[in-house]
């Protein structure tokens, strides 16, 4: 290790020699291979010239002028470059698999200079600046731009691949049917297509009901740059679009046809900024913290003076967000922001978003009773981009051979004020309006809604007693429904906050509602806390015409930490048939770490009718996930209960897994086995895209993103015997299209890290060999010394120069001398084409 060390410190002090040898100013030349390494060495002082050829290397590695990543390497005189390994490539623009396959080329080595044949990725030529310690490498597509850069590229040969997610739940009790439901869904890649379905399986606990099945969805769909489309059997979705304008009329059970329509999956996030710019001004240096629902997200440093902050690396979306400005560690400013980055409008130059469809309506393996008559369904929804902040829409469908129309108008008037409205109209059915509009003052902000329908009651006639002739319905009541409310929220302090609704309602029942609520987080008894109250004023139901009333006192505790949790409760309610009766309930909850049983909570109320109890658990194992629940009613005193579970299956390259990773949003996967020489292990396992797992001995799941490439990164995170240890490989690439699943082994390895000098039979140090282990690979230095990890249970040194094998050793770990984890090997003599026992 000192001896390592002294030679990488007089690497650099002969680098700082060569910037002022005379010559230096060539070897920046941008014609690469128009200097070579003997000419740029030939000012070097020969007593350091042997620590720069044929000795490991720090450089970075430039591909067409972009950097593909930090190195170690070596160089030789007679013009090679050979690649010992990649140290960080985290400021890299370029993709995984692009890393990875130079990387596995560069680590055969290449040849300096202009390439004439057999040149592999449309190699041009290879550089290496002794000066700089640069490796630059030029390709036949340095100048040239993708077809479309605004899009991200397809899995070249497709990927392969099923997911199928199910997710079962079962409910029963005393004097009850049992009842219960199972969805299945799948997704799955056949090359570029990806294929879609879903299974529904049900039985209610209704008296007279039957198992009842349905398919809802098969179909297959493939992405283009900017569209997509769907064939198969599906229900008709916003895919595609901003926002759907909503119609009135039924909806089409399933759907056997084509769509078509706009799509923004395979665009590249450019990382835009927001449409109105963020300002703030600072006295002196300060630090800018974007709060978004009072978690922190973004943190920048901001110069004295008026300016923007940066919000292109801000999550997209339209949303508000808080900005404190804080000063030698002092808030000295407090503002809302609006952060105002459209999710499904990427590119506001393509102003259009829409989606076609048409097909036959119709049932697929469904047993209900009721067959509807199957009719032809087609239509269309489009949305325009008039303005950065507003969005319209229309929509036109035929649905059981009626026509909807539909027209939507999305408006952002100003930073602190939005607007919705939609309008439907169905011919023989009615017509509807919906109106909202958000409104922030600060630390007040107000909404306000406005539903009304208008049914088509010209065709709706009463059958009299007598049996005469049908009359047209004259009711006073005619189906008109209007709603119109008005909410409040205000944050009187950081810890402080009330909130109000005030909602009146015409139609089948008419009335005016009330809810009023305030709430307060703090420190109670040296814990954090928070508690509040909650009023309510409702119309009767349809039972009794009392109105329905009641208040609410609640504290929550958290009892020494965040594991623990206390809840309680009091108030007093309108029981049913109108009488008023005093409610309360206590309840206990935890929350564990690393174990089967993630959560459980019991609890139990006290009402009129008596006491009731409950109990809940959320588990979670390697192949499960799910919740269990037990109550008892305070009404009657019987028991019910019920599970929901939920487990995925992927198979993909040969292997088929079972996991609890995988869930519905899962679009991708990657199976891991793990083989291990450490009894006890969590490796972790990190995708660039954000996504983490932790990875245990066995079969592994992990989720990874769909369409884009990306790279999953393994590390050893924990070992209870508190041994060295070592992963390989540390990095796996992918590329797959939306269901695929591809398979990768992890070798976990206990280490030992061997230090000694490699020398010849004459006791002359070898310098520059390449040394190698089943956990790692060196280069012994000018001087012959060498530190590498060794795997412990295969003890095994093969020495290589040239790209030939030049001598191999097998160690006996007990015969030397360990500090720590450092094995201390001495002088190893490195005999042609013998295995020596190292001993």
């Amino acid at each position: 290790m000192v001896v390592s060390g002294v030679c990488m410190n007089i690497k650099v002090f002969v680098g700082f020699i060569l910037s002022f040898v005379p010559s230096a100013g060539l070897l920046a030349a941008p014609y690469v291979g128009s200097i070579s390494l003997l000419e740029q060495s030939r000012g070097m002082p020969a007593e350091f010239a042997e620590y720069f050829f044929n000795a490991p290397l720090a450089a970075k590695i430039l591909l067409n002028n972009q950097l593909l990543s930090e190195a170690l390497l070596s160089v030789t005189l007679d013009e090679r470059v050979t690649l010992l390994e990649l140290t960080d490539s985290s400021s890299s623009d370029l993709s995984a698999n692009e890393r990875q396959r130079w990387a596995d080329l560069l680590r055969l080595g290449v040849p300096l200079g202009i390439c004439e044949r057999n040149c592999p990725f449309q190699l041009l030529a290879v550089h290496y600046n002794l000066e700089t310690s640069t490796l630059s490498i030029i390709t036949e597509a340095a100048e040239q731009t993708a077809t479309d850069s605004r899009y991200i590229g397809l899995p070249v040969d497709g990927s392969h691949g099923v997911l199928v997610q199910n997710n079962l739940s079962l409910f029963g009790g005393q004097g009850q049917r049992p009842s219960g439901s199972t969805v299945l869904r799948s997704t799955s890649s056949l090359g570029n297509w990806t294929q879609n379905s879903k299974l529904l399986l049900s039985r209610g606990s209704a008296v007279g009901s039957t198992f009842q099945h349905k398919l809802q969805e098969l179909y297959s769909q493939r992405e283009f740059n900017g569209s997509f489309v769907r064939v198969g059997y599906f229900m008709p979705d916003t895919e595609g679009l901003s926002r759907q304008a909503r119609t009135l009329g039924a909806s089409a059970d399933g759907l056997a046809g084509v769509m078509y329509g706009s799509s923004d999956s395979l665009a590249i996030d450019s990382m835009q900024p927001s449409v109105y710019p963020i300002y703030v001004t600072a006295n002196r240096q300060a630090t800018a913290e974007i709060y978004r629902n009072a978690v922190l997200i973004s943190i920048q440093p901001v110069d004295p003076g008026l300016q923007t902050l940066d919000t292109r690396r801000l999550p997209r979306g339209i949303y508000d967000v808080e900005i404190r400005l804080v000063e030698d560690g002092q808030v000295i400013s407090t503002t809302q922001e609006l952060v105002y980055k459209p999710n499904n409008w990427r590119n506001p130059e393509q102003r259009w978003r829409y989606n076609l469809y048409a097909g036959q309506e119709t049932e697929l393996l469904s047993n209900r009773h009721e067959q509807r008559e199957r009719s032809m369904s087609a239509g269309a929804a489009v949305n325009y981009l008039m303005h950065p902040r507003l969005i319209s829409g229309l929509s036109v469908r035929q649905v059981k051979e009626k026509i909807q129309y539909a027209t939507s108008a999305d408006w952002m008037i100003s930073d602190k004020s939005s607007f919705y409205a939609n309008l439907s109209h169905t011919p023989g059915q009615g017509s509807g309006l919906d109106l909202y509009n958000n409104i922030s003052f600060g630390y007040l902000s107000l909404g306000v809604s406005h539903n009304r329908s208008w049914p088509d009651t010209r065709n709706i006639y009463q059958q009299p007693l007598n049996g005469t002739r049908p009359l047209r319905q004259t009711s006073k009541y005619n189906g008109q429904t209007s709603t119109t409310g008005v909410s409040a929220n205000h944050r009187l302090s950081e810890s402080t906050r009330v909130s109000g609704r005030v909602t009146y309602t015409q139609g089948s029942s008419n009335g005016t509602s009330l809810d009023l609520s305030w709430s307060r987080r703090g420190q109670l008894f040296g814990s954090d806390a928070n508690w509040g109250v909650a009023m309510y004023d409702r119309p009767g139901s349809n039972i009794t015409n009392e109105r329905d009333r009641g208040i609410d006192l609640s504290l929550s505790l958290a009892l020494g930490g965040s594991r623990d949790n206390l809840y309680g409760s009091v108030g007093r309610r309108n029981a049913s048939y109108g009488r008023s009766e005093n409610n309360t309930s206590l309840s206990y909850s935890r929350s564990l770490d690393d174990h089967f049983l993630q959560s459980f909570t019991i609890g139990a109320s006290q009402d009129s009718y008596g006491t009731g109890l409950k109990g809940q658990a959320a588990f979670a194992g390697k192949h499960l996930i799910g919740m269990a629940y037990l109550q008892r009613s305070s009404y009657q005193g019987k028991l019910s209960g019920g599970i929901n579970l939920e487990s995925s299956l992927a198979i993909g390259a040969g292997k088929v897994a079972l996991s609890s990773q995988a869930n519905s949003y899962s679009k991708a996967g990657m199976i891991i086995d793990v083989e291990s020489d450490l009894e006890q292990i969590m490796l972790r396992a990190d995708d660039l895209s954000g996504m983490h797992t932790t990875l245990h001995p066995g079969r592994n799941f992990m989720p990874v993103e769909s369409y884009k490439q990306g790279q999953v990164n393994f590390a050893l995170s924990y070992a209870s015997s508190e041994v060295a240890g070592a992963v390989e490989p540390k990095q796996a690439a992918y590329h797959l299209n939306k269901g695929g699943v591809t398979y990768q082994r992890i070798l976990v390895m206990k280490t030992v890290t061997v230090l000694g000098r490699l020398l010849d039979s004459e006791g002359q140090p070898l310098k520059g060999h390449h040394i190698f282990n089943q956990a790692s690979r060196g280069m012994s230095e000018a001087d012959g010394f060498f530190s590498l990890e060794i795997r412990a249970s295969a003890p095994t040194l093969d020495v290589s120069y040239n790209k030939k094998l030049r001598c191999q050793f097998q160690l006996d770990l007990t015969e030397y001398r360990q500090e720590g984890d450092v094995l201390m090997v001495g002088d190893l003599v490195c005999v042609a084409n013998i295995l020596a026992n190292a001993t």
